[in-house]
């Protein structure tokens, strides 16, 4: 496609609504599946920590 020019090109032949809000809609959703891996890793890393900690204390006063 040849849009002649860089307004002609965000124009999008009068669908730039759509167009650029299907990638607003993308790139929040993005971000927010980042965010929420992000935060399952933290909270799966404590927990497993949390259990570390718990099994090291049960075998220690098993031990005694």
């Amino acid at each position: 496609m040849n849009w002649g020019s860089l307004s002609n090109f965000l124009h999008m032949g009068g669908y730039a609504l759509y167009v650029w809000g299907s990638y607003i809609v993308f790139g929040v959703f993005l971000v927010a599946e980042v965010a929420l891996l992000l935060k399952r890793r933290r909270t799966l890393a404590h927990r497993l920590s949390q259990m570390h900690r718990l099994h090291i204390k049960e075998s220690h006063e098993t031990a005694s």
